[in-house]
């Protein structure tokens, strides 16, 4: 399963939107995407213009980050558009 995070577009439709949220303007259409693969919980930069962090630190488009509780993602510089990954049962 592929999670798509950004704004509306012609090509991705994404499955969480973040035009609305204040500060949007930092996201990419096409920004970044989560996958599920068994347990695991992965997010990849998909060469978004300002990119994708986690916990402070950029993930490089074409590189992924096995998610953890916690985990601080921010979307574009300036941690203007962040959310914290969290698991429920």
């Amino acid at each position: 399963m592929v999670v798509h995070i950004g704004k509306p577009n012609d090509r991705i439709p994404p499955d969480i939107d973040v035009a609305g949220f204040p500060n949007s303007e930092v996201v990419s259409r096409i920004h970044a995407d989560i996958r599920v693969e068994g347990n695991a919980h992965y997010i990849e930069d998909v060469g978004s213009a300002n990119g994708t962090y986690i916990n402070n630190t950029a993930l490089y488009p074409g590189n992924r980050h096995r998610l953890a509780p916690g985990d601080r993602i921010a979307l574009g510089k300036g941690d203007l558009v962040t959310f914290i990954y969290e698991l429920t049962s």
